[in-house]
């Protein structure tokens, strides 16, 4: 059994939670619950012929106030920074994660989970947000864990860069 840890990073009510539970639990739940610390789950998956066990960090939000704990970081494989897409400034903590693991971490897969889809109407992201995630280089996608949409996705999408990046 392999086992890959992957963190899940972001600003504040995001959906990261809740991403996380539909997919290891196929569930969602209006209610918010802010994360303290860090809350780890697990989802054993078949990927590739392999048997993988993801151990998916659930990571406190970020904001003005609140940095993420780089030692929470320490040994994932791979990571996804969630963005609601009616909260411009979530773009931004985004980015600025992003630039903060690189910079502590190294280059490891990383996704763009543009999250809230089933708001897209409400959604608030300008050209220039959207093409920094562009230039990023890694791949962005859109999920709502409300309506399931690119959850399982979002995760297998990231599995099978790690797979690519690190056998």
């Amino acid at each position: 059994m392999i086992q890959k840890k992957i963190c899940m990073l972001g600003a504040f009510s995001v959906g990261k939670t809740s991403l996380i539970q539909r997919y290891v639990s196929s569930i969602f739940s209006d209610k918010y619950l802010t994360t303290v610390g860090v809350k780890i789950d697990k989802k054993a998956l078949k990927f590739n012929g392999k048997d993988i066990n993801l151990m998916i960090w659930d990571i406190a939000g970020e904001d003005d106030f609140t940095s993420i704990r780089t030692a929470y970081l320490r040994g994932m494989a791979g990571y996804i920074i969630v963005i609601d897409g009616t909260r411009p400034n979530t773009c931004d903590t985004a980015l600025s994660i992003h630039q903060m693991v690189r910079e502590t971490i190294g280059e490891l897969p990383a996704i763009f989970a543009i999250n809230k889809a089933d708001l897209k109407s409400d959604w608030q992201l300008d050209a220039r947000q959207l093409n920094k995630l562009k230039l990023s280089g890694c791949p962005i996608l859109e999920t709502s864990a409300k309506h399931d949409l690119g959850v399982e996705g979002m995760f297998l999408h990231l599995t099978e860069r790690m797979e690519v990046q690190h056998g």
